[in-house]
C-alpha cells in the first residue's frame, strides 16, 4: 500500500461527509451524558476553527501545539490545523513544566490549543507570553482565545491548504523514556501511509468503533485511532476519566481494541482476583461452561464486540498472550515507533504459533536485520529527520537509506521478527558479558504476581530484577509466600537462559512505578535509566539467591 494511492487527510474527511455526513463520527462524554457529534458537524466546526486559526494571524508553516487529554475537541484542533496549513505540535497531557517549557522554545510554537488537564500549573509557567493561547471547551487556564467562540464567529475556510506528500504534517515529540524528548518530524506521506496500515486487513466489520483513551500525543493512538477514524468509517468514543473508563469502554460497544502491555496484565489482575487461576481452569475445561465463562469475562471488559485486539508500545509477555488467547481474545502484537509512524510490523492475521513475535513487516514496508542484528526499516512511513537535529538523523539512517530503530530482532523463516532487547539496554554483567534484559523481563511475567519489573545489574556478578508485586493476585498472601514464589519463578527461568544470564537474586519494590513519580513515560515504557538511578544502589546488597523487600 503505497501513500501515494490514498486521499489526503481533510480530502477523505470531506468525502466522508458527502457518504456519511448524519451518522455518528464523534461521542464526547460529559459528566456520564454523551455528546454526539456527526461528520457533517464535526466536518464543518473543523473548517470553522480553522478559519478562526487563521484570522489570528497565523501563516501556513508556523507550529501550534495541542494540550489535553483525549477528547473530540483534540480531534477538531488537529483537523483544522492541518485546513488551515498550520503544523500541529502534539505534547502529552502528562508531562512537566520543563517538558512542555522544552518542546514550545523548540519547536517555536506560536499558538498552543489548551483542553482538559487535571492541573493547568505547569502548562501556565511553561508558556511564553508570545505564544497564543486558546481554551477548548473545558474549564481551563486563563487564555487569550477559546475554541467554542472561534468556531461561532468564522465561517467555514474556503480555500482549505492542499499540501503535499513530502510537505511537514506534524512534529511528533518522543515520550523521552531515553532522555529528553526528540522532535520527530512527520510528513503528509507518512500520516497517510501510517493512518492506513490496517485499511486492507482482512474480517473487518463494515462499521467500526473504537475508544480513544491512549495518548493522542502519542503517534500510535494519533495514526490508528485518529486518522485511521477518516479513511474506515469509524466511530470514536472517547474516556471522560479514569473512573469511568469500564463504562466508556462498554458503551463505546468497541469492534477493536488496542491496549498497552501495561493495561491488558491489569486487566488480567483483575479477571484473577475474582476467578483464581486454578478455578477458571478447571471452567475451561468444561465444554458449555467454558464458553459462558469466556463470553462474561469479555463483557466485564467491556470487549464483548470487539473481533480484533491489539498490544503495542512495550514488549508483552508471550504467557499474558497465550492467557488471553485461552479466553477466547487473539491479541495481535504490533511494534512500531514515532519514527515510523505507528507500527513497523503486526502479528495480525493472528497465529497462535507466532506468539512472543511482532510479527512481519506492514504492507509497503521494508524490515530486515542488520550484521549486528539490529532492525532496520524503510518506506513510507520513515520519518523524514529530526527537528534542528541533523547530527541525530544523520547517524540514524544508513548510507543507503535504511533507517536504524535501535532494537535488537531476530527473523524466522516465516519473515516474522522476535525483539531480543534495545541496543542500549544490553549492560555488562561483572564478568564481562552482555546482558540483555527484555527477554528475561517476559520470562519471569508468567507469574502473576507481577505488575512491573526490571532487569538491571551493570558491573554485578548477575543481574539482578526489581519487582513490583501487583496487589490483585498477592491478596492474602503473606510476604513469605511472594517472595518464595517468586524466587520459584526465576529458578526455573534461570534453567531457560544463559549462565552469565541468571538472576542472582529479586528486588521486591513498595512503590509502583507511574507516570507521575517519573519512573513510566506517557507511554507506560518504564524509565530503566530512572529506575537504575533508584535502585542501582540496593540491588547490590542483595544476597545471591535470595528476594527482599526495598
Amino acid at each position: 500500500m503505497s501513500a501515494s494511492n490514498r486521499l489526503m487527510p481533510i480530502v477523505q474527511f470531506a468525502e466522508n461527509v458527502k457518504t456519511n455526513g448524519q451518522e455518528i463520527y464523534l461521542r464526547q462524554p460529559i459528566n456520564g451524558e454523551y455528546l454526539e457529534l456527526s461528520w457533517a458537524e464535526t466536518y464543518s466546526q473543523t473548517l470553522r476553527f480553522a478559519s478562526g486559526l487563521r484570522s489570528l494571524g497565523l501563516e501556513a508553516g508556523d507550529k501550534v501545539a495541542i494540550l489535553s487529554e483525549n477528547c473530540a475537541e483534540w480531534f477538531i484542533a488537529d483537523f483544522a490545523i492541518c485546513a488551515a496549513g498550520l503544523v500541529s505540535v502534539p505534547i502529552y497531557f502528562t508531562a512537566g513544566e520543563s517538558v512542555i517549557s522544552h518542546v514550545l522554545e523548540h519547536s517555536e510554537a506560536k499558538a498552543i490549543v489548551v483542553g482538559k488537564l487535571a492541573s493547568f500549573s505547569a502548562v501556565e509557567q511553561a508558556t511564553p507570553n508570545a505564544v497564543k493561547t486558546i481554551s477548548m471547551s473545558f474549564k481551563s487556564m486563563p487564555c487569550q482565545y477559546d475554541m467554542p467562540t472561534l468556531i461561532r464567529e468564522n465561517e467555514e475556510l474556503s480555500e482549505i491548504h492542499e499540501p503535499n506528500l513530502d510537505d511537514v504534517f506534524s512534529l511528533s515529540y518522543t515520550s523521552g523514556s531515553t532522555g529528553k524528548p526528540k522532535g520527530v518530524v512527520l510528513s503528509y506521506r507518512n500520516i497517510v501511509f501510517g493512518a492506513n496500515t490496517m485499511s486492507n486487513w482482512e474480517d473487518r466489520p463494515p462499521k467500526e468503533r473504537v475508544i480513544s483513551y491512549l495518548p493522542l500525543a502519542h503517534i500510535t493512538e494519533r495514526a490508528l485511532i485518529e486518522y485511521a477514524s477518516l479513511y474506515n468509517n469509524v466511530t470514536v468514543t472517547f474516556n471522560e476519566s479514569l473512573a469511568t473508563f469500564l463504562d466508556d469502554l462498554k458503551s463505546a460497544q468497541v469492534t477493536s481494541f488496542i491496549s498497552v502491555p501495561r493495561l491488558w496484565m491489569k486487566f488480567q489482575a483483575g479477571v484473577l482476583a475474582n476467578l483464581p487461576q486454578k478455578k477458571l481452569d478447571r471452567l475451561l475445561k468444561i465444554p458449555v461452561v467454558s464458553g459462558m465463562v469466556k463470553k462474561k469475562i469479555r463483557t466485564q471488559l467491556g470487549l464483548a464486540h470487539a473481533t480484533s485486539f491489539g498490544s503495542g508500545s512495550a514488549p508483552v509477555a508471550a504467557s499474558v498472550l497465550e492467557w488471553y488467547y485461552k479466553l477466547g481474545m487473539p491479541i495481535s502484537e504490533g511494534w512500531g515507533m514515532t519514527e515510523l509512524t505507528a507500527m513497523g510490523t503486526s502479528q495480525y492475521p493472528f497465529r497462535a504459533d507466532k506468539i512472543g513475535t511482532i510479527g512481519c513487516a506492514i504492507d509497503g514496508l521494508e524490515v530486515s536485520t542488520s550484521d549486528e542484528g539490529e532492525l532496520l526499516v524503510r518506506g513510507d512511513g520513515v520519518f523524514k529527520e529530526y527537528y534542528k537535529d541533523e547530527e541525530n538523523t544523520k547517524n540514524t539512517f544508513t548510507h543507503d537509506g535504511w533507517m536504524r530503530t535501535g532494537d535488537k530482532a531476530e527473523m524466522d523463516d516465516d519473515g516474522y521478527f522476535r525483539i531480543t532487547g534495545r541496543v542500549k539496554e544490553l549492560f555488562k554483567s561483572g564478568k564481562g558479558k552482555y546482558v540483555a534484559p527484555v527477554p528475561i523481563e517476559s520470562l519471569m511475567v508468567k507469574n502473576q504476581l507481577i505488575e512491573q519489573i526490571c532487569v538491571m545489574g551493570s558491573g554485578l556478578p548477575q543481574p539482578v530484577a526489581v519487582i513490583v508485586v501487583a496487589p490483585e493476585t498477592s491478596v492474602g498472601m503473606s510476604e513469605v509466600e511472594i517472595q518464595q514464589s517468586l524466587l520459584n519463578t526465576m529458578a526455573d527461568v534461570n534453567s531457560q537462559i544463559e549462565k552469565h544470564e541468571c538472576l542472582g537474586g529479586l528486588c521486591l519494590a513498595k512503590e509502583s512505578w507511574s507516570i507521575e513519580n517519573g519512573l513510566l513515560t506517557p507511554t507506560l515504557k518504564i524509565k530503566r535509566d530512572q529506575l537504575e538511578g533508584k535502585y542501582g544502589d540496593v540491588i547490590g546488597t542483595i544476597p545471591k539467591g535470595e528476594a527482599a523487600w526495598a
